[in-house]
């Protein structure tokens, strides 16, 4: 995503790991003979896995940790 902050993503982050509490309490409910289905379990970790390497790859660019520097030895 072009733009994206490191506080936009540790957002995204906590977002799915909050669903991924809510999920491992109860997969679905009712409420007034209406039933509720919460997000596939699969697909939360696959967005926890996402959101993760996301942090981690704009963490590591605002610290400078990560990027590749070049010389040339005279």
């Amino acid at each position: 995503m072009p733009g994206l902050t490191l506080e936009q993503a540790q957002a995204q982050l906590d977002l799915w790991v909050a669903a991924d509490a809510a999920v491992s309490k109860k997969q679905s409910y009712s409420i007034a003979g209406r039933s509720l289905s919460l997000a596939d379990a699969g697909t939360i970790t696959e967005k926890i896995d996402y959101w993760s390497r996301k942090v981690s790859s704009l963490s590591a660019s605002s610290t400078g940790r990560g990027r590749v520097r070049y010389g040339v030895a005279e």
